[in-house]
């Protein structure tokens, strides 16, 4: 399992190289060095990451400091091709997808611009989800409008194609990482609300249209606690019946969690109540328009199965009990570990006094990425877990550690040069 989520991030990461150089202001020696950085956060291959790294490390003039600074701020962006671009691919596991982008025309790779990635239902392609969405968001906004056969979003695969195509829009263009977003229509809308939550650290927010979830899923709700969330959903739906997103507002009040749920009475000539009204469309962007993603937030909870081990923000799940674990449908099985929803948890809260309280179900191992924007290094850490003392001393910065978490995320706005490594106090017998 663990081999897998490997595969698939580093699949995800290294989709593409991106269409970018590095500043030149810096002098001959940062210069140098970003170059470096740069080539071993980009690099294809693995061995050849791993030399580039190593160059990182002995060169004199790095250091947490000066690579975070890199990071952050030396990617210089080249000019693009813009407007509308229907006819693009994205290549997943060997296999081809169409991929659909919209570009503004005032696009100027200087600036950062928003990205909303959207999902097409049944019977339908994303340039065709293209035509009906690049009139609808103006000029701040890149649109992405990937194609997967069936509409079938509920898949591993599917996953893989909504990361990557991030990963391929961000590698291209310059891409705001506190301004992505996800909404996707019916079988879309599906999607939108199963990547979202598996996956809620990397979005502004998510649009989850005439959808809904299976009662197994719900859980996966509890992700979205620091995650914006805007429903639409049509009272007379014949094919997603509207009490679908009804429940899951029902469960987002039990989690205590804000959202926005908009029921439309409109009909559509063909399909009837299950459909996007153009009337909602101002309100919709209206909201787009409010939201930034907070990129450290100081409480996550992050809910698991088997198959979704990768990181969740400056948390990650390491080890757990026999846990429910998806198959590649993500929710075509149906074992008895599903059946009973038996995922791992955990809460997470960072407080005064440089303490991290922690609580978890099902976790028998995690995992901590921390820096100086989160915790004082210089002052000494305790974690508790379950209400037992499982770390106190000082946490030393590691240059390693940022740079090969910073390779991992492909998120500047991301950069841990501390990791540790806890286990859960076991039970007393």
């Amino acid at each position: 399992m663990i081999a897998f989520v490997q595969s698939l991030f580093l699949l995800i990461v290294l989709a593409s190289v991106p269409a970018f150089s590095f500043a030149e202001e810096a002098g001959p020696a940062l210069t140098g060095l970003a170059s470096r950085v740069f080539q071993y956060l980009d690099a294809a291959d693995s061995d050849a990451a791993e030399r580039l790294l190593q160059g990182v490390l002995s060169d004199e003039s790095a250091s947490i400091d000066t690579v975070s600074q890199l990071i952050r701020t030396n990617r210089i962006y080249q000019n693009q091709p813009v407007g509308n671009l229907p006819h693009e691919q994205i290549m997943i596991r060997g296999q081809t997808y169409p991929l659909s982008l919209f570009i503004p025309s005032t696009y100027h790779a200087s600036q950062s611009y928003s990205l909303v990635v959207c999902l097409h239902g049944f019977g339908f392609t994303g340039e065709e989800y293209l035509e009906r969405w690049r009139a609808r968001l103006g000029e701040d906004y890149l649109l992405a409008c990937p194609t997967y056969p069936s509409g079938a979003w509920f898949t591993r695969r599917a996953e893989e194609l909504v990361l990557a195509t991030i990963r391929e829009v961000q590698a291209r263009y310059h891409v705001d990482a506190n301004r992505i977003f996800l909404t996707g229509m019916s079988n879309g809308g599906i999607g939108a609300w199963l990547i979202g939550m598996h996956h809620a650290p990397v979005f502004a927010g998510i649009a989850p249209m005439a959808s809904g979830l299976d009662h197994v899923l719900m859980p996966f709700l509890a992700n979205l606690r620091q995650t914006p969330i805007y429903m639409i959903h049509g009272v007379k739906d014949q094919v997603m019946p509207v009490d679908l997103s009804r429940s899951i507002a029902r469960e987002l009040d039990g989690l205590g969690y804000a959202y926005v749920y908009r029921e439309h009475e409109r009909e559509h000539p063909v399909a009837g109540g299950h459909y996007f009204p153009k009337e909602e469309l101002p309100d919709l962007v209206d909201w787009f328009n409010g939201q930034r993603r907070e990129p450290l937030p100081t409480r996550l909870t992050v809910v698991r199965d088997g198959s979704h081990f990768q990181p969740f923000n400056w948390v990650r799940l390491d080890s757990t009990d026999p846990i429910a674990a998806f198959s590649d449908d993500l929710v075509d099985k149906r074992d008895e570990r599903i059946k009973r929803r038996i995922y791992a948890k955990l809460d997470a809260s960072i407080g005064e006094g440089n303490r991290i309280e922690v609580h978890t179900h099902h976790v028998r191992r995690y995992s901590l990425f921390l820096n100086g924007a989160l915790i004082d290094p210089a002052k000494p850490l305790s974690v508790v877990t379950d209400g037992q003392v499982s770390f106190e001393g000082t946490v030393t910065p590691s240059l390693e550690t940022l740079l090969r978490q910073a390779r991992l995320r492909q998120d500047s706005q991301r950069l841990f040069p501390i990791h540790l490594s806890i286990a859960v106090p076991t039970a007393d017998p």
